[in-house]
């Protein structure tokens, strides 16, 4: 089996849209650029930065009351 050409991903686009219809596909595409985001962030720590600095704030908040 060699790489995949024109001629099969233009196959697998059809078979896709016939599966989930010209409608979906927007929702589907968006969707999987969100969960992709979302793994990206978690994998390079994003997330666990913008936590750390929000607790380090709420244990700050607490010392001056």
């Amino acid at each position: 089996m060699g790489p995949l050409g024109i001629p099969e991903l233009l196959i697998i686009l059809l078979v896709i849209m016939l599966i989930f219809g010209a409608k979906r596909l927007p929702e589907i595409g968006s969707s999987l650029g969100k969960g992709i985001r979302t793994f990206k962030s978690a994998v390079t720590g994003e997330d666990d930065k913008e936590a750390t600095g929000s607790e380090t704030t709420t244990s700050s908040d607490k010392d001056r009351l």
